[in-house]
């Protein structure tokens, strides 16, 4: 059955409502069986949606101007936020990426993925008095019009940073630990924000898994994402509406001995009608010198863990060099492996 043919894959859909702040005085029960429900949905595939996040949809609605907004201004309006490419700002241009290279594979027919970006993150002039290194949190920069699209981005980026938090709480609840077991990692994270546009007829982005712990996405509900199932196939989703999709990322995937995967995922799209497809994904990446290795509960005894320890620099790096600069990262061979052996 060819890739447009099959279904769409059935993905969880958890309401995080429980460990939102206005939630119920006594909310234990609930926040049980959402964490319940998040383990169950990380592993088998380590992708879900999520509702009750609380996000408003006036925000959400700014998000979505913004992003028409932008991908309108003159080409030579958007080459000018264009910054090197070890630097995550700016704007990225169609076929200047290649993410398949993040997982050591050189994208189909050689050619680069065919979307554009705007990048936001964290930067180290946020947290002065951590002397944190620029290069990895560079300063961002915005465009001078639409006057609008600094402030609705910037509101979106708070919000999808707020849900990021939620997660990262019931994620900890997921795996048994202490509420506070993942502070180090949250202080001063390599958060970042992309705003991506695909053309009508031709875009993608090749097979990747994302870099940092978890992933909030907002997609609209034109086709074109597909993950990798438990069956070893690829699979399209559309988010439901007024849902976010959250993918687990790398350090989620070391951090439990792949028990929870990384959510391998790339992006086809076909002739939509004229309608370009958007997306916003918030990548909380983690403190960039903060090292994850895999959980002894997740490591049997006398058994040699899948993954050695790693910092989130030295995952960033790699992953970005592959990228952004087309080395192509070898260090990711359990992905590329998955990548390679999946049907169509």
């Amino acid at each position: 059955m060819s890739a447009s043919a099959r279904p769409a894959f059935e993905i969880a859909t958890i309401d995080v409502s429980a460990y939102v702040a206005d939630a119920p005085t006594n909310p234990a029960d609930a926040r049980r069986a959402v964490a319940r429900a998040f383990d169950a949905a990380a592993r088998t595939g380590g992708i879900m949606q999520i509702v009750g996040h609380g996000i408003p949809p006036a925000v959400v609605a700014g998000l979505e101007n913004a992003i028409d907004d932008f991908i309108t201004l003159p080409e030579s309006d958007k080459l000018a936020l264009r910054l090197a490419p070890e630097i995550n700002r700016g704007y990225s241009p169609p076929r200047s990426e290649a993410l398949s290279k993040s997982i050591g594979i050189d994208p189909a027919q050689r050619t680069n993925d065919n979307f554009e970006s705007f990048n936001i993150g964290a930067a180290a002039s946020e947290f002065a008095h951590l002397a944190l290194p620029p290069e990895h949190y560079p300063e961002n920069v915005w465009p001078g019009h639409p006057v609008a699209f600094r402030g609705q981005v910037a509101d979106y980026y708070r919000e999808a940073q707020r849900v990021a938090g939620i997660l990262m709480r019931v994620i900890a609840d997921a795996l048994g630990v202490a509420p506070s077991f993942f502070d180090a990692f949250d202080a001063a994270a390599v958060d970042m924000l992309r705003l991506n546009v695909y053309p009508e007829a031709s875009g993608g982005m090749g097979a990747h898994t994302d870099f940092g712990f978890v992933t909030v996405l907002w997609a609209d509900r034109m086709p074109g994402l597909q993950v990798l199932g438990p069956d070893n196939s690829w699979h399209d989703v559309v988010v439901a509406q007024g849902a976010l999709l959250v993918n687990l990322g790398d350090l989620a995937a070391r951090l439990t001995n792949d028990v929870w995967p990384a959510a391998l995922h790339r992006v086809r799209v076909s002739a939509t009608g004229n309608v370009r497809r958007r997306s916003a994904a918030f990548f909380h990446d983690g403190y960039i010198d903060a090292t994850i290795e895999p959980h002894p509960a997740f490591v049997e005894p006398g058994e040699r863990p899948l993954y050695e320890p790693i910092t989130v620099r030295e995952n960033l790096v790699a992953k970005l060099r592959g990228s952004r600069s087309g080395q192509r990262n070898y260090a990711a061979a359990r992905d590329a492996t998955r990548a390679r052996s999946a049907r169509d």
